[in-house]
């Protein structure tokens, strides 16, 4: 997996909406939403939030401080805006690795390959409906071009991001 981390802190009230562009030039074609092997995208758009630890249940504290003991970083919550070649657009599923990680079909299919797209998604909203609570503050963006479980290859553009009112 290609990619970039930007941390920040900003207020999810006040700026609710982000927005961003990206051109892929190809799908991947062993991708699949629903599994671990096929978790795959040639482009990705994490948003992460601020939330507070002491919400999760013991169980699921416990297995996230194991987890990060281990190297593995492993979100509290995020939102994963992707470019998937088969689930259409607006497919809302849990990530294959965790239920702390809400994967979101923003662009689907190749007729858009070659070309910036402009997407543009109220992140206060996703997560109420993916976590059914109240957004905490955003802590960071991360882009990815993601293919180590397929073995693929891709090439993404990522470009203008950014959170609005």
């Amino acid at each position: 997996m290609a990619g970039v981390a930007h941390p920040l802190k900003l207020d999810v009230r006040a700026h609710p909406v982000i927005e961003w562009r990206w051109k892929i030039l190809n799908l991947l074609t062993k991708s699949d939403i629903a599994t671990k092997g096929g978790d795959d995208y040639p482009a990705r758009v994490y948003v992460l939030f601020d939330y507070d630890i002491r919400k999760l249940s013991f169980s699921v504290r416990a297995k996230i401080r194991l987890a990060r003991l281990y190297g593995a970083d492993v979100p509290l919550a995020a939102l994963c805006y992707v470019w998937d070649g088969k689930a259409a657009a607006g497919t809302s599923v849990w990530s294959a690795y965790t239920d702390r990680v809400r994967v979101i079909v923003a662009e689907s299919g190749g007729a858009n390959l070659g070309k910036w797209v402009t997407i543009r998604r109220d992140v206060a909203a996703d997560f109420r409906a993916a976590f059914g609570e109240e957004a905490p503050a955003i802590s960071g963006v991360v882009l990815a071009t993601d293919t180590d479980n397929t073995g693929e290859s891709a090439t993404a553009f990522y470009g203008d991001i950014r959170f609005m009112q």
